[in-house]
């Protein structure tokens, strides 16, 4: 590990997907997406009713996020509370921009807005 590199973020770990791996595979839905910045998995941000990112990095110990939202570059861990700079990640570095929010469309109740987490 080159001294450049920081703790937990991998540049070279791609994305797991263009959606929350688990919400797609439940079924559910989601208001936006993180990446963890170690493995590339995507999940839910803390606003949407499953919240997947933040429990990936409790079950997996990857302590370190990024925005999966188009134009959105920051980093955040969780082990400090504090948002990071990072290096640019292995491609793509969002979702679509042609994906709805919330999305997947289909699966987003119609009283979606009354379900997420402030």
């Amino acid at each position: 590990m080159g001294s450049d590199l920081i703790p937990g973020i991998n540049p070279a770990a791609e994305p797991s997907g263009t959606g929350c791996a688990e919400c797609l595979e439940g079924g559910g839905w989601w208001v936006h997406l993180r990446r963890c910045a170690e493995c590339g998995h995507i999940g839910c941000c803390n606003s949407s009713p499953a919240q997947h990112a933040s429990s990936h990095a409790g079950k997996s110990g990857h302590q370190v996020i990024t925005s999966f939202e188009p134009g959105e570059n920051w980093f955040y861990d969780f082990s400090t509370d504090e948002f990071l700079r990072g290096p640019k990640l292995a491609d793509p570095q969002s979702r679509p921009e042609t994906q709805p929010v919330p999305a997947p469309a289909d699966k987003v109740p119609a009283n979606w807005q009354e379900l997420i987490h402030s």
